[in-house]
């Protein structure tokens, strides 16, 4: 977190000296609205993925499986998202936004049910676990803006991001050594540190003032969920591209 506020203490320093002589042109924004965020695909997560770990468990009986069944895809989430801007002239603008996604994934195991001892010996009633991931994106973007802001204004952007983060595993578990099965609870939560790429258009609704906005982020960023005891893998991956619709006020 430190280093993500001295990163965005310098670019704010930057562009403040960069549009001193213009300051007259500041313009202050605050832009709030929802989007559909989709994680990475299962194919291009990072190595140590806890959510692929639990999908690729290795043979614990002849054809059967310790995995999970669910799809990564499952965690696609709808974050609500409030961000303030200051455009320096007609074409730099600083921004630092803040959203929330929280999701809740129901999951079983997929070749063990609950038994007295063995998989053979199941009574073929589900063992079930709730995943659950909630992010917190605090973000810090420059973006280079073209077109009026009483008309169709496009930009394109970058910056940093710390995601504040809390991954869950809640639910029934198989204890592989006698397939004994037994309540846990696993939570997981920190800030990683990554990266945001983004592209949008804002709508001028008959004036400068009040605007739509349609925008296109990437963020990567992968956390550290500790791995074994509790966790299969040591990582999470919270990249992700979405898709965010708002409104922006200008003053």
């Amino acid at each position: 977190m430190t280093r993500l506020l001295v990163r965005v203490s310098l670019m704010c320093g930057l562009l403040l000296g960069m549009a001193g002589p213009a300051s007259a042109q500041v313009v202050h924004s605050v832009s709030f609205g929802v989007g559909i965020f989709n994680p990475r695909a299962f194919d291009s997560r990072v190595a140590g993925d806890t959510l692929v770990a639990n999908l690729t468990r290795p043979e614990v009986a002849p054809g059967v499986t310790d995995s999970l069944d669910f799809r990564i895809q499952d965690f696609r989430a709808v974050p609500v998202n409030g961000e303030w801007q200051i455009a320096f002239g007609r074409h730099i603008e600083l921004g630092v936004g803040l959203s929330y996604a929280n999701k809740r994934v129901a999951s079983v195991y997929r070749d063990l049910v609950n038994g007295h001892g063995t998989p053979s010996e199941a009574d073929d009633t589900e063992i079930r676990q709730d995943l659950r991931l909630r992010q917190v994106p605090i973000t810090g973007v420059v973006r280079v803006v073209f077109g009026p802001q009483d008309g169709v204004q496009g930009y394109v952007g970058g910056g940093v991001a710390a995601v504040v983060f809390r991954y869950s595993e809640v639910g029934e578990f198989v204890d592989t050594d006698d397939f004994s099965v037994f309540q846990g609870r696993f939570v997981a939560s920190d800030v990683a540190l990554g990266g945001v790429l983004l592209g949008g258009a804002r709508f001028g609704l008959g004036g400068d003032i009040y605007a739509l906005t349609l925008e296109g982020r990437y963020q990567f960023a992968n956390g550290k969920t500790g791995g074994l005891p509790n966790f299969l893998g040591d990582k999470i991956d919270l990249s992700g591209g979405s898709i965010n619709f708002g409104f922006l006020v200008r003053f």
